[in-house]
């Protein structure tokens, strides 16, 4: 495969990753022969998990899966995107209000870097209403959060 291998950067905090983030993942695999999930580290934005919980956690939930690969970085996205020889952007959408901030970003990569497509995939509806920021506000409250993280996932209260 080599250079015509179809990589996809799938970009976000992942703070928590929870079920409709690994089913996007899941479903991307019929597309691309790799995936690397991209915790992006963003300075400005306080998360409730450490960089390393998030990578641990993302490395066991796709052990199984050596496709799949997961990676930190901090800067631009595209820039991640170019030093991984990635051609493509894998973004997750749950509703029309993704779609148009989604969308706006998307087409802002395109016009920075030609080359870079940015590939959409609906969540599936029993998803769709799943948050990380709601999943953190659930855990910090002390409620079970397990419905929305994937199997086996230990979450530290």
């Amino acid at each position: 495969m080599g250079k015509n291998k179809k990589i996809a950067v799938f970009p976000g905090s992942f703070d928590p990753i929870t079920v409709g983030h690994v089913e996007i993942v899941s479903r991307g695999l019929l597309l691309f022969d790799e995936i690397i999930i991209a915790i992006g580290i963003n300075t400005e934005k306080k998360t409730m998990f450490t960089q390393q919980q998030r990578l641990d956690w993302i490395q066991k939930i796709f052990k199984k899966q050596p496709q799949v690969k997961c990676k930190v970085y901090s800067g631009m996205t595209i820039d991640f995107c170019k030093k991984e020889s990635a051609r493509f952007i894998l973004r997750g959408l749950r509703s029309s209000l993704d779609f148009e901030y989604e969308r706006i970003i998307g087409q802002m990569n395109r016009t920075m870097t030609a080359g870079i497509e940015t590939v959409f995939l609906t969540s599936a509806p029993e998803h769709s209403h799943i948050a990380s920021t709601v999943v953190r506000e659930i855990i910090r409250s002390g409620g079970d959060a397990t419905l929305f993280l994937p199997k086996g996932l230990i979450i530290p209260r």
